[in-house]
């Protein structure tokens, strides 16, 4: 009798260690977009035949039933006429001024997509009219975008402050290591991701927004 409770107890405990810590984030970032989607008077089905997703999908992600990759929140933000900063569900700051300066190093809005290892930090002032925003993206080991490439509004840049990142932009690819830095429009198809498997990247980035708004 013992070893078959002590086999339940492991097998509660595996259970209770690999239970994803995320969906919270889901849940906040499906509700800034329902939320935006609701401003806009965009029905599931406008969104959805505007962005080729499934009205289901859309549904479960404004839900924060499914976590979406970067390439789905880069089409949502599109859609909606925003950036991506806008979707990371933080509200301007506290006394409601929408002219906010200085962001301070603890009230960094963070946009995490835990399922593909590639987190985001909101560095400058959180405001959905902002067509300038910088970033601090952090890539886990073998963090990626996904397979496919994609597409959205307006152009980046960015520094690689620590480990590598692999860099595809229509069908050329760089490895760019600390120090190395880059620029492309962000219309032309391009993916990223971490090749190490025992360190991450981290990476300064800068997204600016051009047809948003």
């Amino acid at each position: 009798m013992r070893k078959p409770a002590a086999a339940r107890a492991a097998k509660k405990v595996r259970s209770k260690a690999t239970r994803p810590a995320e969906p919270a984030m889901d849940v906040a970032v499906g509700r800034r977009i329902r939320d935006l989607r609701r401003v806009r008077q965009f029905s599931l089905e406008t969104v959805a035949a505007r962005t080729d997703l499934s009205i289901g999908f859309l549904s479960q992600i404004e839900r924060g039933l499914s976590s979406p990759s970067l390439r789905v929140l880069a089409t949502l933000a599109d859609v909606l006429g925003v950036g991506i900063a806008a979707l990371f569900g933080a509200s301007p700051s506290a006394d409601g001024a929408s002219d906010q300066v200085v962001t301070r190093g603890l009230q960094r809005p963070e946009l995490k997509l835990w399922r593909t290892g590639v987190s985001k930090q909101l560095l400058s002032p959180a405001n959905a009219d902002n067509k300038l925003n910088l970033f601090l993206v952090h890539l886990e080991p073998g963090g990626s975008t996904g397979d496919e490439l994609y597409t959205h509004d307006g152009e980046e840049a960015g520094l690689v402050l620590e480990g590598e990142m692999m860099l595809t932009v229509d069908s050329e690819t760089w490895s760019l290591k600390t120090g190395d830095s880059f620029r492309f429009a962000s219309r032309r198809p391009h993916r990223f991701s971490n090749p190490a498997q025992d360190a991450k990247a981290v990476v300064l980035w800068v997204n600016c927004v051009t047809g948003a708004g």
